[in-house]
């Protein structure tokens, strides 16, 4: 079921081959806690040590939350969160000032940006397949990931509309507080089926924007036009839906990370991923707002 496309999939808080939210639902002192199903009962020791009633075997006692030390809090992931998104924007904003693209300067800055771009990918490609989440990797990917993306808002926020960028932003806030409100009040149900269905939609969705742009480098033109035109505006809308559900998966594996106990590490995890979201969220955005607003 996993991927480790960075892209596709949100390795989860699991140290086994599965999911570790589809795998069990974790319950604070219930069952599933310090068993197989919980990834990270045998890591911590034994989740019960502090409580009493559980030593004694006694049945009924109160249930407690494992009472491990260094564990992840949702303080953890905002703090995480906002480290990454922060050196995301501030190096968006840096690249936007320091890297003009205005005509004499416009070949170099995109030649900055491209390159920007494919170490950031580098970087989140190494960090998917490393075991324990890097915070190292993980900044330099968000710094490099904002070079690129502050050089691309400049270009379209200049030669296409002024305002596109700012209604991209509050675009992927948007679609980002809709989906918390939504998963939150339960009218999102992330199970194995969705997890399915969202990564058989991204890898048929990818490949068909992979085939387009190489009809773009070899034939010229739009490729298929799947990114322009008509054809633009309709995977521009599937590709934020995408994000969406991404979004979603994202916040079932914190809320599942945090219920099992994992360390306090993995927030980083969970930072990485929702960057990747948000920033994915982001450029569809802002291709379909510059399909919409292009002559």
């Amino acid at each position: 079921m996993e991927s480790r496309n960075p892209v596709f999939s949100r390795r989860g808080f699991s140290r086994d081959n599965g999911y570790a939210g589809f795998n069990a639902t974790p319950q604070a002192g219930g069952p599933a806690v310090g068993t197989q199903a919980n990834p990270y009962a045998q890591q911590g020791g034994n989740p019960y040590a502090q409580n009493p009633y559980a030593q004694q075997g006694l049945q009924g006692a109160p249930p407690q939350a494992p009472a491990t030390t260094g564990a992840m809090t949702m303080d953890d992931v905002v703090a995480r969160t906002a480290t990454t998104l922060g050196t995301v924007v501030l190096t968006a904003v840096l690249s936007w000032v320091l890297l003009p693209v205005d005509e004499a300067n416009l070949g170099k800055s995109y030649g900055i940006a491209i390159g920007a771009a494919l170490v950031a990918m580098v970087l989140a490609l190494v960090q998917s397949f490393k075991r324990r989440p890097s915070p190292a990797l993980i900044l330099s990917y968000a710094a490099f990931e904002g070079v690129f993306l502050g050089v691309i808002s400049a270009a379209v926020s200049t030669y296409i509309a002024n305002g596109v960028v700012a209604q991209a932003v509050l675009g992927t806030m948007a679609v980002f507080g809709g989906v918390l409100v939504a998963y939150k009040a339960g009218w999102i149900r992330v199970n194995r089926r969705f997890y399915g269905f969202v990564m058989a939609a991204a890898l048929g969705f990818v490949l068909l924007m992979a085939v387009n742009l190489l009809f773009a480098v070899f034939g010229g033109g739009d490729g298929l036009g799947f990114r322009s035109g008509g054809l633009g505006i309709v995977f521009g809308i599937i590709g934020i839906i995408l994000g969406a559900c991404f979004l979603a998966l994202d916040f079932k594996q914190v809320e599942d990370g945090i219920a099992y106990g994992a360390p306090r590490e993995e927030a980083w995890l969970a930072a990485f991923g929702l960057t990747l979201t948000l920033v994915w969220i982001y450029l569809e955005f802002l291709r379909l707002l510059s399909i919409l607003n292009s002559d």
